[in-house]
């Protein structure tokens, strides 16, 4: 479609597009300064931490804050390395069950029939509204009684249930025709392999969605190692990073540690956002059609 001999949305590069990027560049620049001052910040040298006034880029960057930060897990008698494994491990279980967990519950929401669905969907929006420190109480109940403390079980079993990736997956399974469904049915496929082989690969963009919510939410996670876990060798990356920036953030080299320890914490959540922010896109717009 065309008016005037121009194209309202050209494929290729129009100088008719010149107004938007003089609004989105600028815009996209201002919303990066954030990120780029964390990258920078870890690398500054003590005098460039304390100068005033404050400085934006690194004039001489040094790899001393990380050295800092190693030597100061080495102290503590648990090496760096093992807070490292053990915040992968529990993230990958995570993510990985709790992904599934949401999208069974979601396809079981959407595509079959049985009583009380829709109470239960109402229930898990109603848990929406309740944030994490709400039921931290039940929650530590619930893994004291069962023997949990002090294992990585306590680490991942609060985290499994996800309201808001069972709303999102659902309504993205909703988009899919029951008609793939029933086509599936009518050559044999039982419900698990019509799940498998038509639903997975049509929400694979909610799937990446969730899986980024999971990673936020126990990549950051300090409250599990915090209240469940005594042991320092099951605790996570997250809570040994929290509690160094705690205890020296008002020393000098308590500074450098925090801007290295915040630098560590950041980039896996921007590495990941980075490859899959379009699939986000995705999901975000099919998640508010009917």
């Amino acid at each position: 479609m065309s008016y005037q001999g121009t194209k309202i949305n050209p494929t290729k590069f129009h100088r008719s597009q010149l107004k938007f990027y003089a609004v989105l560049v600028p815009l996209a620049l201002f919303m990066m300064l954030p990120i780029v001052f964390i990258l920078f910040h870890a690398f500054k040298p003590i005098d460039e931490l304390f100068a005033f006034p404050p400085r934006f880029f690194v004039q001489r960057p040094t790899l001393e804050n990380f050295r800092d930060l190693m030597s100061a897990s080495t102290d503590s008698g648990i090496p760096f390395s093992r807070f490292v494994f053990n915040s992968v491990v529990v993230t990958a279980a995570v993510m990985f069950l709790s992904v599934m967990i949401s999208a069974l519950a979601a396809y079981a929401m959407s595509k079959m029939k049985f009583r009380l669905k829709r109470v239960l969907f109402e229930i898990n929006t109603l848990a929406l509204m309740f944030v994490p420190i709400a039921v931290q109480i039940p929650r530590y109940l619930v893994v004291e009684k069962t023997g949990l403390l002090d294992t990585y079980l306590a680490h991942v079993l609060p985290l499994l249930s996800m309201p808001i990736g069972l709303f999102l997956l659902k309504q993205f399974i909703d988009q899919v025709p029951d008609e793939l469904k029933e086509a599936a049915m009518m050559d044999g496929a039982g419900d698990f392999l019509i799940f498998r082989k038509v639903i997975l690969p049509v929400i694979r963009p909610a799937l990446a969605t969730v899986a980024i919510l999971a990673f936020q939410a126990v990549w950051n996670n300090v409250e599990t190692s915090n209240y469940y876990v005594n042991d320092e060798g099951v605790r996570t990356l997250a809570f040994f990073m929290s509690t160094m920036a705690s205890q020296t953030g008002n020393t000098v080299a308590g500074q450098g540690m925090a801007a290295a320890a915040s630098l560590i914490m950041f980039l896996p959540n921007l590495i990941m956002f980075i490859f899959l922010q379009s699939k986000v896109m995705n999901t975000m717009a099919h998640s508010g059609l009917k």
